[in-house]
């Protein structure tokens, strides 16, 4: 159990961190709380005792361990209030009416990257509530054509492809066998149902029947599967605690290779914001990854940023929550 003076000046030890990433001595907390540096060194040896805080090889100052991080994120820290900048930026975004849910949630945590210098992570899936009620071609110029997919929910995806050597009268067909098999189909299910109940009969319809059924099926898959947008990746080789080119190369690997699941897993399950700290992330002891999911009738997701371990915890948080909760009113 750490006394009032000990939380004190565990928090003041995270913050200074978190702003200057250097350890932190015992003057500028004496001056803070008015107390002899001897006081000050006897607790900061306390919270070392206790693995809050460690001590540095260069630096006779300390700084946060992992547990001092955690301790300070779930007992002493408090969200900090956006600024009314930041607040405008995201606003504009999300009050802007042309734009689609899925691209005001990408631009808003592309804001967050450039306002904090963090990489932000989007990862989309449609809702499994949603079940396909239509599917339209709208044919272009140049032997194109747009499929739009639409679901019960009001979602609406759509997608170019090239259709070139088959007639409008074959894509009709196919149009036409997909809407009377495969309407109501939940949209997580679609895959299975073309593959098991209309690819074996379509050569009965359609002459073209394996390009066009792949042509549809390759539509059906990109909408169904979750889509995964990554931003300010480069902005880790701004952060000291990887000036190691070796450290940033298994850094950056880790992320691309493992992002779906660093962001998917050990979620609570629940629309809380949840906090990982160095070895808690699989990707890196230095790294954190703050995350919590949305939910709207359209789709589901989560959003997440990824940073250093001496993270803003208390700015991402709160900005976090902003975007969640405009996202969930959009």
């Amino acid at each position: 159990m750490l006394t009032e003076r000990q939380k004190e000046i565990l928090k003041l030890i995270v913050m200074e961190y978190i702003k200057g990433a250097k350890p932190v001595g015992s003057q500028g907390i004496c001056e803070i709380l008015n107390c002899s540096s001897a006081t000050v060194r006897s607790e900061m040896a306390a919270l070392e005792d206790l693995g809050l805080l460690e001590k540095t090889h260069t630096s006779s100052g300390r700084v946060p361990s992992e547990e001092g991080y955690r301790y300070y994120v779930d007992n002493l820290m408090k969200p900090k209030e956006i600024s009314g900048e930041d607040m405008l930026k995201l606003q504009l975004i999300f009050s802007n009416n042309q734009l689609e849910l899925s691209d005001c949630i990408k631009k808003s945590l592309e804001i967050v990257s450039d306002i904090t210098n963090y990489t932000s992570v989007v990862l989309g899936t449609k809702s499994h509530e949603n079940t396909l009620k239509e599917v339209n071609v709208v044919p272009l110029a140049d032997n194109t054509m747009v499929v739009v997919v639409i679901t019960d929910k009001g979602f609406v995806e759509h997608k170019t492809i090239n259709v070139e050597g088959i007639s409008q009268d074959e894509i009709k067909k196919t149009v036409t066998l997909i809407n009377n098999m495969i309407i109501g189909t939940p949209i997580d299910e679609i895959s299975e149902k073309l593959e098991f109940s209309v690819k074996p009969i379509i050569g009965r319809y359609v002459k073209e029947h394996e390009r066009l059924y792949n042509v549809f099926y390759n539509v059906f898959t990109n909408f169904t599967n979750k889509s995964v947008n990554v931003m300010g990746k480069s902005n880790i080789l701004k952060l000291p605690e990887f000036s190691n080119v070796e450290k940033v190369r298994d850094v950056l690997e880790k992320l691309d290779d493992n992002i779906e699941s660093i962001v998917e897993e050990d979620n609570d399950g629940g629309n809380n914001i949840n906090i990982y700290i160095g070895k808690e992330t699989n990707i890196d002891d230095d790294m954190t990854v703050i995350k919590t999911k949305y939910k709207t009738d359209r789709e589901e997701g989560t959003i997440a940023i990824v940073g250093p371990k001496r993270m803003e915890y208390d700015r991402v948080v709160n900005l976090l929550e902003y975007i969640k909760e405009n996202i969930e009113n959009k």
